[in-house]
């Protein structure tokens, strides 16, 4: 059986990190990884996504539309942007953060006000929460992702010890304990 899950959100946010954390997760326990990224804009606040896909043997790393287990969005517009990769009976973790894009700061277009009723009506199975605010309780705003890879581990089949040594592995060492904690955090929303 493959997982499939597809990460997005916007350029500085983690994203990449992200997901290099839920590969090594999946290939420390064994598994066949399988991962792909766009960040075409990301140095100018554009969206970035990444697709990572795990199980006995996976062959490409693309994700097709409908087929995630878990979406996982460091921006909450962004999961609504990118909500047609979920399966009908997928879970969306969302960070509810608004970054405001430079087309709505320009005047071009509007930011929508009502993105929470949105993120309800779209997603059945949602976890929602300020990973943002959470991470700067716990001291740095930089693990906002991490919190968000605790909220979607819960949904795949993937060994809590598999995580922690993931992000032992790909972080500097300074930083491991706050982001174990940080992916503790995001384990109980």
């Amino acid at each position: 059986m493959t997982q499939n899950i597809f990460l997005c959100g916007v350029g500085g946010q983690g994203v990449l990190l992200a997901a290099k954390i839920v590969a090594g997760a999946a290939e420390i326990s064994g598994m066949d990884v399988r991962t792909n990224e766009i960040h075409g804009m990301a140095q100018r606040g554009g969206s970035v996504t990444a697709h990572v896909r795990f199980g006995t043997e996976v062959f490409s790393p693309l994700i097709p539309e409908g087929g995630a287990d878990v979406l996982g969005a460091l921006e909450h517009v962004e999961a609504l942007r990118w909500a047609h990769f979920l399966k009908p009976d997928g879970m969306a973790a969302v960070n509810a953060q608004s970054i405001i894009p430079a087309t709505v700061s320009s005047g071009a277009a509007k930011y929508p006000d009502d993105v929470p009723e949105r993120l309800t009506k779209t997603f059945p199975r949602l976890k929602y929460a300020d990973c943002a605010g959470m991470a700067l309780e716990l001291g740095d705003a930089r693990c906002a992702n991490i919190i968000l890879c605790g909220m979607l581990s819960t949904a795949l089949a993937l060994e809590v010890a598999a995580w922690e040594e993931s992000i032992r592995t790909r972080l500097p060492a300074k930083a491991a304990e706050l982001n174990l904690r940080a992916f503790e955090r995001g384990r109980v929303v």
